[in-house]
């Protein structure tokens, strides 16, 4: 018999630490190779995590709501096959062990070097000062928060490698709000920090319990609908928003759709809806103005050559998330229209992989689905812009000729793009915009799929 370790996957670029939802087995149960063993939660997306082996489940190390970094041991398999001399001792740890190991998330694998438990928890430290990394997501609740530096590199860290979490840094925080007056071994740098702190906080923490009054229904977020709300806080906090508008008459892509939609299914299998002809339109106008699929590092700007294209879905929770359609410039229109059903498909099912929502670098959503004729969306960091397309409607217009201008029913559409005005000026915004507009406009009603 041998045992093999079930790690924590890596999830994503930025991803740390993910949560446990559900364990669908539990220690003797059996479990077959590729077999659903744990759903997970990231900030991004929730997802399954199969078994690396066939065998029975031997231990599970954390438990359901628990916290766990990338890269940990979450579960030990016995499986048939012969131990071999590389193999982990089949010996069970000493029963002390096993506290530790829930206390402390960070596990190290069977090649580690085991040390002392107090010697794990803390980072290698450099003249003095505690040497690791913080997220951006630590980084901005710090600033927010008045959170030095200094103090910050003193919070004990219950990440891997003793990265200070989210988790982390909130508990601080209460705890530090909550300290007795009495306490008065305060620096004069972290006095001047407290003082120069948002009115708002101060009274928040302060003010007690908020009773309401008249009859109401109270309504706890979700896990999902948290997540959001803080994206959406931190990007107005990240990025100056402007946002631009045009209005395009796309009556020629409508036509053209009505006329090839139902040809379209019965030969690939698939529906054509109007989002793969959006996104079509937006992937060559990136590749006209390459800036607007950037990010900003510092005072670094990073032009991707990528064209990673999120799209907006709804679930059925009414929650939002993104999935991103991978090289969107690489796929014909038939790719981008399997991409785009398939996924939404899985977002709606819950079967969106924790890949699926990673390395967007342009989103696009549509709020015509709901019938709103515009909206001003907010920036999905880090990206630098955002376009939103409303509802399509029958209108008069003016239609010019050689012949002259006269007044037809057109299908017309407004599209609003949100950017970031530390990277995009108002021109190369509004530019980009109306180039999508055009591309849309000049749609080929004769081409073939």
């Amino acid at each position: 018999m041998a045992l093999v370790d079930l790690i924590m996957p890596k999830l994503g670029e930025s991803i740390m630490e993910a949560t446990i939802l559900k364990w669908h087995k539990q220690t003797g149960d059996h479990v077959g190779m590729d077999e659903t063993v744990l759903e997970i939660a990231t900030d991004k997306v929730d997802s399954e995590v199969p078994s690396t082996a066939e065998g029975t489940i031997e231990e599970l190390l954390y438990k359901v709501n628990d916290v766990v970094p990338i890269g940990a041991v979450i579960a030990r398999i016995k499986t048939g096959a012969a131990e071999t001399a590389s193999s982990a001792p089949a010996t069970p740890p000493p029963a002390t062990s096993v506290p530790q190991e829930k206390e402390a998330p960070a596990v190290v694998s069977q090649k580690a070097v085991v040390t002392q438990p107090a010697a794990a928890a803390k980072p290698a430290a450099t003249n003095g000062h505690i040497n690791r990394f913080y997220s951006p997501l630590v980084l901005n609740i710090a600033a927010n928060e008045g959170v030095g530096m200094t103090e910050l590199e003193n919070i004990p860290g219950s990440g891997n490698e003793g990265r200070v979490t989210k988790k982390d840094i909130l508990e601080y925080i209460q705890n530090r709000t909550n300290a007795p007056q009495t306490h008065t071994a305060v620096s004069q740098p972290q006095q001047q920090q407290a003082a120069q702190l948002p009115a708002q906080v101060k009274t928040e923490t302060s003010a007690p319990s908020v009773s309401y009054g008249g009859n109401v229904e109270i309504i706890e977020m979700d896990r999902m609908r948290k997540l959001i709300a803080d994206h959406m806080v931190r990007s107005k906090h990240t990025s100056p928003h402007v946002t631009s508008f045009t209005e395009a008459d796309v009556t020629n892509l409508v036509l053209w759709r009505d006329k090839v939609k139902k040809e379209f299914e019965k030969r690939e299998g698939t529906k054509i809806t109007f989002t793969p002809l959006f996104i079509e339109a937006v992937v060559k106008c990136i590749k006209k103005f390459p800036l607007i699929n950037s990010m900003l590092d510092g005072d670094k700007i990073i032009v991707k050559k990528d064209i990673h294209i999120g799209m907006a879905t709804a679930l059925p929770t009414g929650n939002l998330i993104v999935p991103v359609i991978k090289n969107a410039d690489q796929l014909n229109l038939v790719g981008l229209s399997k991409q785009v059903n398939t996924l939404a498909e899985n977002a709606r099912n819950g079967k969106l992989k924790a890949d699926d929502t990673q390395g967007g670098t342009f989103t696009l959503t549509n709020v015509g689905t709901f019938g709103s004729l515009m909206g001003t969306p907010i920036i999905n960091q880090p990206q630098v812009a955002i376009l939103a397309v409303g509802a399509i409607k029958k209108r008069p217009v003016v239609v010019e000729s050689p012949h002259g201008d006269s007044i037809a029913i057109r299908h017309m559409m407004y599209l609003s793009m949100s950017y970031d005005h530390r990277i995009v000026d108002g021109s190369l915004g509004a530019t980009f915009l109306t180039a999508v507009a055009k591309e849309l406009e000049n749609f080929n009603s004769d081409r073939e799929v």
